[in-house]
């Protein structure tokens, strides 16, 4: 073997000891939360029935639920970090949480800067309105209208899809999504398109108002939560989801929180 080749081929192997150990010495996001044993869980608090906080303070919702129950499968400590739909993102930049657990739809600009785990439910935008306005709003044609005015929480995918999809009506930007429906029920508002669960919870906790066809939703979206790009977090995460939705956990779970007694004096 020519010396210049075998000096080569020991480059070579050395730079791929250094890489190997390198990797080694990379500690992961589930490393992290193992030793650390407290795992960081961002919510929203606004948005039954995965998210609410409560007027004690507290976190209440089926995201809420399970957050506790992965941090029990990890060892660790459940430590809840609010944050917003128009924040979701700046806190993810600033590593403020190790996952986002609030009914967060899967969208390719999440994407761009974060994992997703595997959804565990499927879903999409539809109307809610007075029951006695149900037939006038069944198409986007229908509600894009002049006249027609429809309100949406501030930066999350029910403000996206409305600007994309409406030209003519207007949009009300209502700051707090826990009485945003109240607004529909006061007359301040036609509709909002949100989540078809949502649509269906809400119209339970108010009688006015019907869901519009929750079953045939305007577009497909999936909820799942929101990881850093960590390859072993993921893996973590998705094989506990994965059990939990074969066991049914996930659909107990999701019925409880469908059925439970939410309080309305806030509007949602």
């Amino acid at each position: 073997m020519p010396k210049s080749f075998r000096h080569l081929v020991q480059a070579l192997a050395c730079l791929a000891l250094l890489a190997s150990a390198s990797l080694q010495a990379q500690e992961s996001r589930l490393d992290r939360i193992l030793e650390s044993g407290v795992l960081r869980v961002a919510t929203t608090g606004d948005y039954k029935p995965f998210s609410y906080r409560t007027e004690e303070g507290g976190y209440a919702g089926f995201d809420v639920d399970m957050a506790q129950r992965l941090a029990e499968s990890l060892g660790a400590k459940l430590v809840v970090v609010p944050t917003s739909w128009p924040n979701l993102m700046r806190d993810f930049a600033d590593d403020r949480f190790d996952i986002a657990m609030s009914g967060i739809s899967i969208n390719l600009e999440r994407q761009r800067q974060a994992y997703f785990s595997i959804p565990y439910l499927r879903d999409g935008k539809t109307p809610i309105t007075l029951c006695r306005e149900e037939a006038r709003f069944q198409t986007l044609e229908q509600i894009d209208q002049p006249g027609v005015t429809a309100i949406v929480n501030p930066g999350g995918t029910n403000e996206k899809f409305a600007r994309v999809n409406l030209k003519k009506a207007r949009i009300l930007v209502h700051p707090d999504n826990v009485t945003i429906f109240q607004q529909i029920v006061d007359g301040k508002a036609d509709l909002m398109m949100t989540d078809a669960i949502e649509a269906r919870l809400q119209s339970r906790l108010h009688p006015e108002l019907c869901a519009v066809h929750p079953q045939q939703p305007f577009d497909f979206a999936e909820k799942a939560y929101l990881l850093p790009r960590d390859e072993a977090f993921k893996r973590y995460v998705d094989q506990w989801l994965h059990i939990a939705e074969q066991s049914g956990l996930l659909r107990q779970r999701m019925e409880h929180w469908l059925e439970y007694r939410w309080p309305t004096a806030h509007g949602k």
